[in-house]
């Protein structure tokens, strides 16, 4: 999807320019905090607020896949609306398993921000098998 050659639509020019805007930031926070940035944030707004600074862009990259849906001719609307239904449904069920197995079989904890890796990673594994609406 992120493929950038002459054969692109604008739809799919779009979401590129879309999908840097907000993971550029995005990569930017979490090095900033992975080398001690914001060790020293101590009032729970603050918190917060970088909570929802570094939940900004993942918003937004969710938000770039479907305005490339809709922008997209009928076919590629429903291939990636297919491929992003499949690869939701198998993110969310391999989560839920590992939450259950936190649950009842003592699994190290995973914090739940870890679904949006998962997602993409999913997304990247199932796209390639999916190459047909039906």
């Amino acid at each position: 999807m992120l493929a950038i050659g002459k054969f692109q639509t604008s739809a799919h020019r779009r979401y590129v320019i879309r999908t840097m805007a907000f993971m550029i930031p995005y990569v930017l926070v979490n090095v900033g905090a992975i080398f001690g940035a914001f060790d020293d944030i101590r009032t729970p707004v603050a918190a917060w607020i970088l909570a929802l600074v570094v939940s900004a862009p993942v918003v937004g990259q969710i938000w770039a896949t479907l305005a490339l849906m809709a922008e997209s001719d009928e076919f590629v609307r429903a291939l990636v609306a297919r491929q992003f239904i499949v690869a939701s449904g198998v993110a969310m069920a391999l989560f839920s398993v590992w939450g259950f197995g936190e649950s009842y079989a003592h699994a190290p904890h995973l914090p739940g921000w870890l679904i949006y890796p998962l997602f993409w990673a999913v997304f990247g594994v199932v796209s390639p098998f999916i190459r047909s609406t039906r």
